[in-house]
């Protein structure tokens, strides 16, 4: 039997479950994967089929969305979040990672959270919905991977000023990344032998220290103390010449110093197929790279299409990591 791949619903006054009724038009029973949420929130008219476990969903999706129920109370209105939903939404996630966790479901795929509505409905305490993964896993640090068919991206720092990343720059965090990284790798995208690019901080990769000296005190010494381990490592290399068609032949995936290093080559190349991996939990997540869209939810006309790819890619990294 093919595990089925649980999607949690996210925030219901957004675009998610009208993403998963769209993506099941497109996948139907070829993609087998249910919504776990409440089948109130699921457009009208939708063909669905609520189930009681996951083992019935390849058989519900010939004939419609399945459904996982789980009930919410409080009245939902598009584009508004309602702060009586904020527990459901947190427990929906919960509940998707106990499925994988059991052997129930493949992986996990998140819709869109609203993070001020959880905090302000439910006094959510975490920054978002990975760290709050990284909690329900009982790891100390993950890794965001963005990726599409054409680019794999590793921001070494996230969220966070510009004017702060020389200082969250660490040896531990930087080598830690890339060890998680390189180990997924071959886990879960079935890279045998993988090459990583290493981006330096500072414009041409220092230029030799002429500007700036993260490349020759902390990114080399740390490259060379992994390379000394086997991994393939190129770098610190200049930003700028790594994302052409020919460099990107050249390695399995990218690491870069902070978010718009890594995220804008590829939403440049790649914006509506790129999808959020959260790499180093002991069970696969995937997400589209987009929010909850509450300016046209409930509208019909959400773009389906890093919903659809989160999914294929959920399915590939759990079947990936089986083998």
């Amino acid at each position: 039997m093919t595990l089925p791949v649980a999607l949690s619903c996210g925030e219901p006054a957004g675009i998610g479950p009208e993403l998963a009724a769209m993506a099941w038009a497109q996948l139907g029973a070829e993609l087998p994967f249910f919504l776990l949420g409440d089948p109130l929130h699921v457009p009208p008219g939708t063909p669905l089929v609520e189930i009681t476990h996951p083992a019935e969903t390849s058989e519900a999706a010939v004939r419609g969305l399945p459904v996982l129920r789980h009930d919410f109370t409080g009245k939902l209105t598009h584009g508004v979040p309602n702060p009586a939903h904020a527990q459901a939404v947190i427990d929906v996630i919960a509940r998707g990672v106990e499925l994988v966790d059991s052997g129930a479901a493949l992986a996990l795929c998140t819709a869109p959270i609203h993070k001020q509505a959880l905090q302000d409905g439910a006094g959510f305490a975490y920054p978002g919905h990975t760290e709050y993964l990284a909690a329900l896993a009982g790891v100390d640090r993950v890794v965001m991977m963005l990726a599409s068919d054409q680019l794999r991206v590793v921001p070494t720092t996230i969220h966070i000023p510009l004017a702060k990343v020389p200082d969250a720059l660490t040896s531990d965090l930087l080598s830690e990344t890339i060890r998680i990284t390189h180990a997924a790798l071959i886990r879960d995208f079935s890279v045998k032998a993988p090459r990583l690019s290493v981006a330096g901080l500072n414009p041409h990769a220092g230029e030799g220290g002429k500007m700036g000296r993260e490349e020759i005190e902390l990114i080399t010494p740390v490259l060379d103390m992994l390379r000394a381990e086997g991994l393939d490592l190129r770098g610190p290399l200049s930003a700028d010449t790594m994302f052409h068609a020919r460099a990107r032949k050249g390695y399995d995936a990218a690491i870069c110093m902070y978010h718009d290093q890594a995220l804008i080559p590829i939403k440049t190349l790649d914006f509506d197929q790129g999808v959020n991996v959260t790499l180093g939990l002991p069970f696969i997540r995937t997400s589209p790279d987009h929010g909850t869209a509450f300016d046209i939810a409930g509208q019909g006309i959400a773009n389906p299409t890093s919903m659809i790819e989160a999914l294929k890619m959920a399915a590939r990294m759990g079947a990936a990591r089986q083998a």
